[in-house]
């Protein structure tokens, strides 16, 4: 007779078979097959079993649990049986989580962030920091939470073995990924970030820092890339005001410097304000003031003791000193911006915002203004002349706005391509490719494709289609599949592939509507800022505790994949940088994923899109599995990592045009975000045609995002930015080398930019 049971922690208690026929009764009872008098019966069999296979020994929890299943299927209780197999499985999966856990927290806590996997989970992140490590332990805590009760068996049993990755999995019951933040609609009026109101922004200088408190603040609420899509023009607007008041200061002083008077304030605005009077506008940059400016010099002459010439003249040079005045202001203003990007933080004070601006495409003066000296501001760099990780910088490139001789942004489209030969940024999205083109309508810059963060985009909206636009849009969640693992469980059978494929695409577009609800049923009072201050579509109507649900409908959920390339290789034994015939395959592949995403979209009547997944992290988890799992297997995962979605391998000998040709039509079908880089050897800096022909060739090739990558070396001591190979250009030294004080004094004469200390003086 059973006496006693051994606990999982090895303490010894007394059997009690009335839990035995509990636990039997909710399986019964969830199944529809007995009652309490059935429970008994089979809890009478279940120690009948232990008895048996026991003898005198007190039993294991893992053997009572084992005897319940077989005592539920010897009574023909199969259903039941299953019911509790899955049970028992998830309580195994919540018990194991919790033990995974502690040690998790012990190694946040205890092991230095360079050579842990979990303090380098994200880059943004000093996990060495107090605020860091207490991030990562409430990330490690938010895991495990959600893998044990938020997610299906299935789902849960696919991401931790590696058939799928739920991207920011700690976020995945609190809040959304990105979005695109509209600032000229979030500067009307004010805001304000939950600690006091912001007014609406008077200047350039104020713009450009509330736009980084916006980045930031909005970080607060969301996980991922927060973007701007519309910086110039937002800037421009606040480059419209400085210039207004510049032109009214210095027109009073000019008028005093004139008329040797100590006051010509009220002079000038009197004769500003005879000409807003009369047109109905007031100072603006550009060549087509000349009307405001002679209405202006007339009304200064009628006041005042200057001739008609002589006003002409002091509204002339006016007009040139508050243009200066305001350029300063710009350049000061988007330096300031990069620097703030670059050291503030958000979350618990231990992140800087993933952060990214669009621009490009606005040709006014005050637009240009702005464009021109963001990229100026970005070439030169940080305060010891390092490259700014943040903002990602994003050039729109459009045909008759800036792309050809004679376009009106022109000299800035070669500009970007200078800065960006130095500073790797700006990226360039490409408005022309006809899958942007077809939402494209000029004069309305909403239309414009944006991308966030490093490649995600929203464009297209099957929710509404009266606005299919890039505004306060973003992405709600994304998850990536490991398509190499299809391929290599198919055995070359392209039909299985498949239909393994289908099985786990309709798994993740499950997932997706499961955490969909999750996200749904949030109030606005979850998202201050986002939804608080309107700046998610259509959520200014909103109260406080209103549910999001219907307004984040607005948003995309995106199935992403990784590993094309290794994916062939797999089923046919090539990539589809080898031949024709696999790129077809290739992109037969892809399309067949994009389809099964606007077939749900139009089912669900929700925007699923088709992510290009970067992965950069994700690969090697992929990899490192299914080499545990199948063996090394050459040519699939054989390396360290799978390959970036759709890209062709980074070690396969290929031309940069020619690799350009191959991943241009994967483009087409990603909706939800890709990005084609291409690496090019030495100082692109002192070759801006070949730089220029890469990146014509990506328009051409119908390219919707691309970045070229290049060797970007710092000498710390000279301060020289460029490719340095044994010897720095520069200074003439050799790594680890110092430098004489008397050669850093001669270089500091011609190089501004050497820094003031660097241990070597």
């Amino acid at each position: 007779m059973i006496k006693s049971v051994i606990k999982r922690d090895g303490r010894v208690v007394l059997y009690d078979e009335s839990k035995i026929a509990s636990a039997v009764l909710k399986a019964l009872e969830a199944a529809g097959e007995g009652d309490a008098a059935e429970a008994a019966r089979v809890a009478n069999k279940v120690a009948r079993h232990l008895e048996l296979g026991c003898g005198d020994e007190s039993p294991q929890i893992e053997q009572i649990q084992d005897a319940v299943e077989t005592g539920l299927m010897e009574c023909g209780h199969d259903e039941a049986a299953k019911k509790y197999i899955l049970y028992r499985a998830n309580r195994t999966r919540i018990r194991e989580a919790n033990t995974s856990l502690m040690k998790t927290i012990d190694e946040i806590t205890n092991v230095d962030a360079r050579i842990s996997d979990m303090k380098r989970d994200n880059a943004n992140i000093d996990g060495n920091t107090a605020m860091g490590s207490m991030l990562q332990i409430g990330t490690a805590g938010a895991k495990a939470y959600n893998a044990a009760y938020l997610l299906t068996p299935q789902q849960a049993k696919a991401h931790s073995e590696g058939d799928i990755h739920i991207h920011d999995f700690d976020f995945y019951s609190l809040t959304t990924t990105c979005t695109q933040i509209d600032i000229l609609r979030l500067f009307h009026g004010g805001f304000s970030t939950g600690h006091g109101f912001l007014r609406e922004p008077s200047g350039i200088g104020s713009y450009a820092a509330l736009a980084a408190i916006a980045i930031q603040s909005n970080q607060n609420d969301q996980h991922g890339g927060q973007s701007i899509p519309n910086f110039d023009y937002g800037m421009a607007e606040g480059i419209r005001k400085s210039f207004a008041k510049a032109y009214v200061k210095k027109l009073a002083e000019t008028a005093e410097d004139l008329l040797a008077s100590e006051d010509g304030s009220a002079l000038a605005k009197a004769a500003v304000q005879a000409a807003v009077s009369e047109l109905g506008a007031g100072p603006r940059m550009g060549d087509d003031q000349q009307e405001f400016d002679q209405l202006v010099a007339g009304a200064l002459a009628r006041a005042s003791a200057l001739s008609s010439a002589d006003a002409e003249r002091a509204v002339a040079t006016a007009r040139r000193r508050a243009f200066q005045q305001t350029d300063r202001d710009t350049y000061q203003a988007m330096e300031g911006f990069v620097h703030n990007l670059n050291t503030m933080h958000s979350r618990a004070g231990a992140q800087t915002p993933f952060s990214s601006i669009n621009y490009g495409t606005d040709t006014s003066p005050e637009g240009r203004m702005a464009i021109r000296n963001i990229l100026l501001a970005e070439d030169a760099g940080l305060g010891h002349g390092e490259t700014p990780i943040f903002p990602i910088h994003i050039f729109k490139v459009k045909e008759g706005v800036n792309y050809n001789e004679g376009d009106p942004n022109y000299d800035l489209f070669k500009l970007s391509m200078k800065v960006s030969a130095k500073r790797l940024f700006p990226n360039y999205v490409f408005l022309d490719a006809p899958f942007n083109l077809q939402y494209y309508v000029p004069g309305r810059p909403e239309t414009e494709v944006a991308t966030m963060g490093c490649r995600t985009r929203v464009m297209g909206n099957v929710y509404d289609p009266e606005r299919q636009i890039s505004y306060s849009r973003g992405n709600l969640s994304f998850t990536s599949i490991n398509l190499p693992r299809l391929a290599i469980l198919s055995g070359r059978d392209e039909a299985a592939f498949y239909q393994k494929l289908d099985a786990m695409l309709e798994l993740v577009a499950q997932q997706l509507l499961d955490r969909f609800e999750i996200q749904a049923a949030k109030r606005v009072y979850n998202y201050p800022f986002l939804m608080g201050q309107g700046v998610w579509l259509d959520s200014d109507p909103l109260g406080p505790a209103d549910e999001v649900r219907e307004v984040l409908k607005h948003g995309t959920l995106s199935i992403g994949f990784i590993g094309l390339a290794e994916t062939l290789t797999a089923l046919y034994g090539h990539h589809h940088g080898e031949s024709e015939e696999m790129q077809q395959k290739g992109l037969a592949i892809v399309k067949h994923m994009r389809d099964f995403c606007d077939q749900k979209s139009q089912a669900m009547k929700m925007n699923f899109t088709l992510l290009a997944t970067p992965a950069e992290g994700l690969s090697g988890r992929f990899t490192r599995m299914d080499r545990k799992r199948f063996g090394t297997i050459p040519g699939v995962n054989d390396r360290e990592y799978y390959t970036n979605s759709f890209h062709i391998p980074v070690w396969y000998p290929i031309s940069a045009y020619d690799k350009i040709q191959k991943e241009g039509p994967y483009h087409a079908f990603t909706n939800a975000g890709h990005i084609s880089y291409v690496e090019l050897d030495g100082d692109t800096a002192n070759n801006l045609e070949a730089f220029e022909s890469v990146v014509r060739c990506m328009h051409d090739a119908g390219v919707g995002y691309g970045s070229i990558n290049h060797p970007v070396d710092r000498d710390p001591v000279c301060g020289y930015v460029g490719v340095i190979g044994d010897v720095c250009p520069r200074c003439g030294r050799r790594s680890g080398e110092a430098l004489a004080p008397e050669k850093l004094a001669e270089l500091r004469k011609k190089y501004p930019g050497v820094p003031t200390f660097c241990g070597c003086e």
